[in-house]
């Protein structure tokens, strides 16, 4: 696997203010990418979020393999302060209150103790967290019915907080897509780049096309062999080269282009073009990723 780190300046000035912020938060809604899990958890909301009730939604649930989609939310979905949900954030419509409903059950610990003082409850507050790419500003603006924030399919876009009323009894909180300083596994970092988390202007395309090539074929053999007209058990390098073959990709003197290749074949696993792909298993242990300074 190939090494990895991205944390510009902007992210450390957003895990400041997200800190700052969580002290006035009730809860907080965690976005991961269904096909990673395990690695689009960022460790340091566990220290930063103080043990607040937290919604995992995993985003991209129709680029995912379903069952794998399942083995995750029932893994995730039994802390009693903690729920999962999976979305399809570009065609499903129909989770809007689903989320608020799951917020308000979460919070309503806190609601009634509000009650119980004689105060009457406030709209609960939820910081909306993720790492780069994961569709934070797409969710927001299903939940609040328009497009209240940017979107664009690349990290980086979320560059400040920005506050919306979501319900009249629940307040979202939009903040930057936040990795953290360095990763304790490679892989970690190979997998946030396959999946698009990471500013490609730092990356070796090639070396992380082979990186999930690598593991695509060990969890779904023989798909991409199908997709691009590839023999069986060839390297991971030859692959590559077939792919450019079967794609017309050809670089100076007719060699296959290896650059175009990776890049094209990581925009069609991106979207789906190639199968619907969970590369983490819960089996894994989730508490293994780990900040590392």
């Amino acid at each position: 696997m190939v090494a990895i780190q991205w944390y510009p300046g902007h992210m450390e000035k957003a895990r400041r203010e997200m800190s700052d912020q969580l002290k006035a938060v009730d809860m907080v809604i965690e976005l991961r990418d269904a096909r990673i899990p395990k690695s689009s958890r960022n460790p340091m909301l566990d220290q930063m979020a103080q043990g607040k009730p937290k919604l995992i939604l995993l985003s991209k649930a129709d680029l995912a393999d379903p069952e794998e989609t399942e083995k995750w939310l029932k893994s995730l979905g039994t802390k009693p302060d903690q729920k999962a949900m999976a979305l399809d954030l570009q065609k499903d419509n129909s989770y809007r209150q689903k989320i608020v409903s799951a917020c308000l059950e979460l919070t309503e610990p806190k609601r009634q103790r509000m009650i119980r003082r004689g105060i009457h409850p406030r709209p609960m507050r939820a910081m909306v967290c993720g790492v780069p790419n994961a569709g934070k500003s797409t969710l927001i603006n299903r939940i609040a019915g328009k497009n209240q924030v940017r979107t664009a399919d690349k990290p980086g876009v979320t560059r400040k907080l920005v506050w919306i009323k979501a319900d009249p009894n629940l307040e979202i909180l939009d903040t930057p897509g936040v990795l953290w300083p360095k990763f304790s596994d490679p892989k970690t970092g190979s997998l946030l780049a396959a999946t698009g988390a990471i500013n490609e202007d730092i990356l070796n395309l090639e070396e992380i096309a082979m990186d999930t090539i690598h593991m695509i074929r060990l969890r779904y053999p023989g798909v991409l062999e199908a997709a691009y007209g590839a023999e069986e058990n060839i390297r991971t390098d030859v692959m590559l080269d077939q792919i450019a073959v079967y794609r017309h990709l050809a670089a100076a003197g007719e060699q296959p282009d290896r650059k175009r290749a990776a890049g094209l074949f990581l925009h069609e696993m991106r979207r789906g073009r190639l199968g619907r792909f969970t590369l983490e298993s819960p089996d894994e242990n989730e508490n293994s990723t780990s900040v590392s300074e």
